[in-house]
């Protein structure tokens, strides 16, 4: 089949999952329901926090990329592997090691009083915000040093022949690497803090730190007025899609042309003060992301020889959960991996899981039961909503390929088959690798669509967590989220390492 009429049916895929359900809300709840007052404080909310939260994870991540593209270090490759780690936690699990830190018997506040200095109080915006840059820093750095290793070597030599000062090699190479990759960072960024849940309702400390998706929850849960529900939902899709539409007019420019997929040494910063800044902020960066990992591994260790035969199953629940998505979400991404299919991926984690999840069990229910279909439904659902985050690691380097090799497999007249197989595939190997392991880390911890369809038989290792931690088993509960974090940093280990074994990364 020609990749134009995959991209088509892909795209009309996309968009039948991600407008379906919200139509057949609206058709069941008969129209919209007005908007309470506290929903308008709710958006303004939900907009500040996610443009601060994408404005300091991608301001952040510059610096850090950039000290990761050009210092080996011994350790170096299990950090960058590790960057994913904070992302892929399911939120639960890493708020539990953000409040272990920042808490108000968290260890810095326990530092803090013993110097006699004032506390720090983590619940309100402040909270919220930090640990939006603790998930999405990560993301946003991996984004960046990909697009950073993917600089020919012959530029930095080049540069280096020229006598280039730091200055003038930061304007000709870096900055329009910068320009192409961060809009849409910031983007993607943006709307997954605009659908943030678990964050505000665990740290936001009160009404005035409500999100719109707590704003739904509450009119499913509480008062199921699915109407109100609705229009929430559709006015979070829209402020995705504007955030998207204007990335996509500000990332600009290709990729960096064809090198010779040599090792890349660098010859800048070389200087003691630039030594000592980078690995300021990679000591920094690595501090504020692994304590709290850290923490979470030191409760949990006690609670491993508790865990249950329920527990074991939930877990291989959780393992085809995530392998399935993963396989689809990279079926699925292949054709879309251009800007138009980006944009239009952005709907997809723009919709609310709860509406997304009761628009699907509607769809269900006269033809089967939706409980004997929870996992394959979760699978769907998980590899939907990573579709946006492996369209953005995929979508630079594929139109980088396409506007290097395209005329050239246009003149040797390679057909689709051997142009994927040939080209297009061998040169995706390490984004694919990366995007791949963040999908099925995603899955593997994913506590959404699963939580409105599961039945005692079907749950996955996430919902079991949440079980035990409901009947007051805290010690097997940390023990179940300790399995959890390794079977999730094992998935992305294992996929990111085979995408990038070989490939000079």
């Amino acid at each position: 089949m020609a990749p134009r009429a995959l991209s088509i049916i892909a795209a009309l895929a996309l968009a039948l999952l991600t407008l379906g359900p919200i139509a057949v809300v609206l058709i069941r709840a008969e129209g919209f329901a007005a908007l309470r007052p506290g929903d308008l404080e709710a958006i303004r909310f939900t907009l500040w926090q996610a443009l601060l939260s994408a404005l300091f994870s991608c301001l952040f991540a510059v610096p850090v990329a950039r000290a990761l593209a050009r210092r080996n270090f011994p350790g170096r490759a299990i950090l960058v592997a590790l960057l994913g780690a904070p992302f892929i936690l399911p939120v639960i699990v890493a708020v539990m090691g953000l409040l272990a830190v920042f808490g108000g018997s968290g260890v810095l506040n326990k530092g803090l009083g013993a110097l006699g200095l004032p506390r720090l109080d983590i619940y309100g915006l402040h909270g919220v915000v930090l640990a939006h840059v603790f998930f999405n820093l990560p993301l946003a750095t991996r984004m960046l040093l990909q697009g950073w290793l993917a600089i020919p070597s012959e530029r930095f030599r080049l540069a280096a022949t020229l006598g280039l000062t730091t200055r003038a090699q930061f304007l000709m190479l870096e900055w329009p690497l910068l320009r192409r990759i961060l809009p849409g960072a910031f983007a993607v960024i943006f709307v997954i803090c605009l659908t943030s849940f678990a964050v505000a309702l665990t740290l936001g400390g009160g009404p005035r730190a409500t999100t719109v998706e707590l704003a739904i929850y509450q009119a499913m849960r509480f008062d199921f007025d699915l109407g109100r529900a609705a229009v929430l939902a559709v006015i979070q899709l829209g402020l995705a899609l504007i955030a998207g539409a204007i990335a996509w007019r500000v990332s600009v420019g290709t990729g960096f042309g064809v090198g010779l997929d040599r090792a890349q040494p660098r010859w800048d910063g070389r200087g003691l003060g630039a030594r000592l800044w980078d690995a300021g902020w990679i000591a920094l960066v690595a501090l504020f992301l692994l304590l709290p990992l850290g923490l979470v591994i030191l409760r949990g260790g006690p609670g491993l020889a508790l865990l249950s035969a329920d527990t074991f199953r939930a877990a291989g629940h959780s393992l085809m959960v995530a392998l399935g998505s993963t396989a689809l979400c990279m079926f699925w991404a292949l054709p879309l991996a251009h800007r138009k299919g980006e944009l239009l991926s952005l709907a997809a984690i723009a919709i609310s899981p709860l509406v997304l999840g009761t628009g699907l069990f509607l769809i269900l229910r006269p033809f089967v039961n939706p409980f004997s279909m929870a996992l394959p439904v979760t699978g769907l659902v998980n590899a939907l909503m990573s579709l946006p985050f492996a369209l953005r690691i995929l979508r630079p380097e594929a139109e980088a390929i396409r506007a290097d090799f395209g005329r050239l497999a246009a003149t040797l007249g390679l057909t689709p088959r051997a142009w994927a197989l040939l080209v297009l595939l061998p040169r995706l190997r390490r984004p694919m690798g990366f995007a791949a392991g963040l999908t099925a880390a995603l899955a593997m911890g994913d506590l959404g669509v699963i939580a409105l369809f599961a039945d005692p038989d079907r749950a996955t290792l996430p919902l079991q967590v949440y079980r035990l931690m409901g009947s007051y088993q805290m010690e097997a509960a940390s023990g179940a989220a300790l399995l959890l974090l390794g079977l999730s940093l094992g998935l992305f280990w294992v996929f990111d390492r085979g995408g990038r074994v070989g490939a000079g990364a």
